[in-house]
C-alpha cells in the first residue's frame, strides 16, 4: 500500500492486546507498513503511555486490569483519539457498545492484518485536519457543523461527537432532503462500501446521534426512517437546503 500520512511524520500506534504472540504479529506488520507501534497487554497500562503522541488506539475488548469498554469509556471523557476496537467475530453486541460509546471502527478476531492496516488508515485520514483551512459552516435548520474543526451545534449549544458521528451528520446535512441508503451512509460513517443489506451498525450511529441531537419538540425529529431504503434528514418545515457559510 502507498498511502501516506499526508506530510505529518510517522505515525504512532498503541497496541493494546493481552494476546502478546497476536501483539508481536501485527506490530511486525504494522512496522514493515511504516507506522511507529508501542504495545501494552492490560488496559490499565494504557494510560502509562505517551498518549499525547499516539495518532489511534487499537484496543481489544477483553482485557485484564481494565476492559476495553472501561478503557474507552475513560478515554473518552478527555480525547477524541481515534480508537479501532477488536471483538469476537460472532460478536455483534461487542461491536455496538464499542460504537455508542465512542469507538471509531472495529476489527473481527482473528485479525487479518492487510485488514486491520487498510482500516487504520481510514481512520487516519477521516480525522486528519485538513490540508487546507477552510473555516466553513454547513448548517440546515438549527443544526450546524464546523467542517473545518469537525464541530457541531444544535441552537449554538456544542454537541460532542465521535468521528463516526460526525462523517454520519455532514453527509445526512449534505444531502438534507433526500433519502439516502444504509449503503451509503456506512460507507460516509467508516470508509466501508457494502454489496447489499447495508450496515447494521449504522442504525446504532442514527439512534446515537438523535439522543445527542435532540430537539424540543419531537414531532420535528430531523433525522427520519425510510423504510426498506435508510434515512433522510428532513427540512425545516419553513425553511430551505443545506447552507454553506
Amino acid at each position: 500500500m502507498d498511502i501516506g500520512d499526508g506530510g505529518s511524520g510517522v505515525q504512532r500506534i498503541l497496541l493494546v492486546d493481552d494476546d502478546i504472540a497476536l501483539t508481536d504479529m501485527i506490530r511486525e506488520f504494522l512496522e514493515l507498513e511504516g507506522f511507529q507501534v508501542e504495545a501494552v497487554h492490560d488496559g490499565g497500562a494504557c494510560f502509562q503511555c505517551d498518549l499525547e503522541n499516539t495518532d489511534l488506539i487499537v484496543l481489544d475488548v477483553m482485557l485484564p486490569v481494565l476492559s476495553g469498554f472501561e478503557v474507552l469509556k475513560k478515554l473518552r471523557q478527555t480525547s477524541s483519539l481515534p480508537v479501532i476496537m477488536l471483538t469476537a467475530r460472532s460478536d455483534d453486541i461487542d461491536r455496538i457498545i464499542g460504537l455508542e460509546i465512542g469507538a471509531d471502527d472495529y476489527v473481527p478476531k482473528p485479525v487479518n492484518a492487510r485488514e486491520l492496516v487498510a482500516r487504520i488508515r481510514a481512520v487516519l485520514r477521516r480525522t486528519a485536519p485538513p490540508a487546507v483551512e477552510v473555516a466553513r459552516d454547513l448548517s440546515v435548520g438549527e443544526i450546524r457543523v464546523d467542517i473545518a474543526s469537525r464541530n457541531a451545534w444544535v441552537n449554538e449549544q456544542r454537541v460532542d461527537l465521535t468521528t463516526a458521528e460526525f462523517n454520519l451528520l455532514e453527509y445526512l446535512l449534505r444531502n438534507a432532503g433526500r433519502a439516502v441508503s444504509r449503503d451509503e451512509l456506512s460507507s460516509a460513517a467508516f470508509g466501508r462500501q457494502f454489496s447489499s443489506g447495508g450496515d447494521r451498525n449504522v442504525d446504532t450511529l442514527v439512534s446515537k446521534l438523535r439522543r445527542k441531537l435532540g430537539v424540543a419538540d419531537s414531532s420535528e425529529e430531523r433525522i427520519k426512517t425510510i423504510r426498506n431504503i435508510g434515512y433522510i434528514f428532513a427540512l425545516p418545515s419553513a425553511g430551505s437546503g443545506p447552507h454553506l457559510e
